[in-house]
């Protein structure tokens, strides 16, 4: 049953409760597994891959069998129809024409006395992106992680799906796969694709940044090889709060909350609304919506645990709620929703008006559906293509310009006891130096 709140204290205990949900001793057993499967993969390489995909997945593999070969990957558009292929080439193109609009310039400024000043924007040598995959197929999150990596100009990008029955994987993966320009690919899953990934096997390369969602296996890999690769983010559940005025229909806010719910038994679903009468009705309409859900038993239980309705008095009330929570999904349900964008801080995604529902953004809009959760939309963003890019600052003074600062580096140097660093200006400038 979802649960409509109206006291403001029990309001913000709910949404704390709610963010920090995926803290819990439990991770810490599993980091210590984790950390193991690590290790392991850095020091038996490939044989490890195939343990582990033995264990873990219940298939027996060869290691000249990781890689899936170029005959099944073209092999799959041949098990997909018309109209889903159709729809991820619309994606696609729906995705790399928002990307291509995110790309930092390089710059150079030259000021006086010859300084010259910039910032170069170079790609990563290579990307690692995970899909998970096993008994589902999210072709929408290869589309997601490569186009950015694509438009990013990163030349090499490996990705690691998790195998279905007999080591297979999805044709529509497959496909998605290589029409965003995906050639190498692995059938590992799991922690130990994060290994190869990151520290790289007999058959697999290693890579620089490694990029997509997991279980929560997954996700504590990708933590512990952060410095040996950089990563996208730390994924968590997946969650959604919408903002909603009496003018909004019950039924569809109902649909987005169990769009959402239908994930994992962890998502969250959080309705906040100026109007008492239509929470009631939400409810009421979760239920119905309910009743012959295929996934019934998990959504029941994501919405039982971590699905809210809260009543506030204004629209304001309900914006710093939101901004306390930092939702990966925001949907501005209102009559003036970029209005109350103004008021709105932190959130991953924002879907404005009664016909933006989530999923429009989760698979072709165009934006990254890759979005920071748990609270992180404070202070991080959605991946895109300035995650596989790094930058280097230009530097170059002149003679005359090094002469005009030499002092005042010489001064700073001094007073951190770091006479070579006032040495390399006084050499080159011919100050106080002793014959």
């Amino acid at each position: 049953m979802l649960r409509i709140i109206t006291d403001p204290t029990e309001a913000r205990s709910e949404l704390d409760r709610i963010c920090e949900r995926t803290n819990d001793d439990q991770a810490l057993h599993k980091e210590a597994t984790v950390r193991q499967v690590l290790q392991a993969v850095k020091r038996q390489g490939d044989r490890a891959l195939l343990n582990y995909t033995a264990e873990f997945d219940g298939l027996t593999l060869k290691a000249e069998e990781l890689r899936v070969t170029g005959s099944q990957m073209d092999a799959a558009y041949q098990q997909v129809d018309r109209e889903l292929l159709d729809a991820i080439r619309l994606a696609r193109n729906n995705i790399e024409a928002f990307h291509r609009q995110r790309i930092p310039k390089s710059w150079v400024q030259f000021g006086d006395d010859e300084v010259v000043l910039g910032k170069r924007y170079t790609p990563v040598d290579s990307a690692g992106i995970y899909v998970p995959g096993g008994l589902a197929a999210y072709p929408s999150t290869v589309l997601m992680n490569a186009i950015p990596a694509k438009v990013a100009g990163v030349p090499r990008i490996a990705m690691m799906t998790p195998p279905g029955p007999g080591g297979a994987i999805s044709p529509a993966v497959l496909v998605a796969a290589q029409e965003s320009g995906i050639e190498e690919i692995y059938r590992v899953g799991g922690a130990q694709a994060i290994a190869a990934l990151a520290y790289g096997t007999e058959t697999v390369a290693p890579t620089h940044v490694i990029t997509g969602p997991g279980n929560i296996y997954v996700t504590l890999a990708k933590k512990l090889v952060v410095g040996t690769v950089g990563i996208d983010s730390l994924a968590g559940p997946s969650e959604v709060l919408i903002i909603a005025d009496g003018g909004a229909n019950p039924t569809h806010l109902a649909a987005d909350m169990l769009a959402q719910a239908e994930h994992d038994s962890m998502a969250s679903a959080i309705l906040i609304t100026t109007d008492a009468t239509l929470a009631h009705n939400v409810v009421a309409e979760v239920e119905k919506q309910l009743e012959n859900h295929p996934r019934r038993t998990l959504v029941e239980k994501a919405i039982a645990h971590y699905g809210i309705a809260i009543v506030v008095d204004s629209l304001e009330d309900a914006a710093e709620l939101s901004n306390q929570f930092a939702p990966e999904h925001l949907e501005l349900q209102v009559a003036e929703p970029w209005d109350l964008l103004e008021k709105i801080r932190h959130a991953g995604a924002i879907f404005l008006g009664n016909s933006t529902p989530e999923a429009v953004g989760d698979y072709l809009a165009g934006p990254n559906h890759t979005l920071p959760t748990s609270g992180a939309a404070r202070y991080a963003s959605a991946l895109g293509v300035e995650t596989f890019l790094k930058s280097s600052s230009l530097i170059q003074y002149s003679s005359l310009a090094l002469h005009k600062v030499s002092s005042s580096i010489e001064v700073l140097a001094n007073s951190e006891g770091l006479h070579s660093h006032a040495f390399s200006v006084q050499v080159r400038t011919k100050r106080n130096i002793d014959d």
